[in-house]
């Protein structure tokens, strides 16, 4: 503590605050992943890996319920013996119509994709660690906690280009 009674930390010797990765939210050093008020010690996460989300609730609600509309028309036709009268055009129509299904799924995968996801165990639980929808990011920041967790394993970071001296021809 100074004379003015301020309180300031003296600088932690020994410690390793290489960062790695950091955007608004997300910070990734040699020591900890911190995802918005969430931090983890990279020594203590174990078990990672990627999958990709659940797909959006509203395209696969669109999904059942086109299916199970176009399942009871097919019924009705079925039972009513309306399927004898049909012509050939009706027939290709009705292929056609029954194959929105797949065309909606289709769209709503394109439209909203499932999220990719980190998950990793965390003292002794599976938990979810990162959620993104840009795979550019998650990419990113999944490299740069396996980075994270390559040093923590190995011992220390050891900058290749920091430790290089730049050639020089001898004269």
């Amino acid at each position: 503590m100074n004379r003015e009674g301020a309180k300031t930390r003296p600088p932690r010797t020994g410690a390793r605050s290489t960062l790695l990765y950091a955007r608004p939210g997300i910070i990734v050093t040699v020591d900890r992943f911190t995802i918005g008020r969430n931090s983890y010690r990279v020594a203590d996460l174990t078990h990672l890996r990627t999958t990709r989300g659940p797909h959006d609730r509203i395209a696969v609600r669109a999904v059942v319920i086109t299916a199970g509309m176009l399942g009871g028309v097919g019924v009705l036709l079925g039972f009513t013996g309306g399927l004898h009268r049909l012509t050939a055009g009706a027939y290709l129509i009705l292929g056609a119509v029954f194959l929105l299904p797949a065309a909606l799924a289709l769209v709503g995968d394109r439209w909203r994709p499932p999220p990719h996801e980190l998950w990793g165990w965390y003292q002794g639980s599976e938990m979810l660690l990162f959620s993104a929808d840009d795979e550019r990011q998650f990419g990113q920041v999944t490299r740069s906690l396996l980075r994270a967790r390559e040093v923590n394993r190995y011992g220390s970071w050891v900058d290749p280009l920091a430790g290089a001296e730049p050639w020089r021809p001898n004269r």
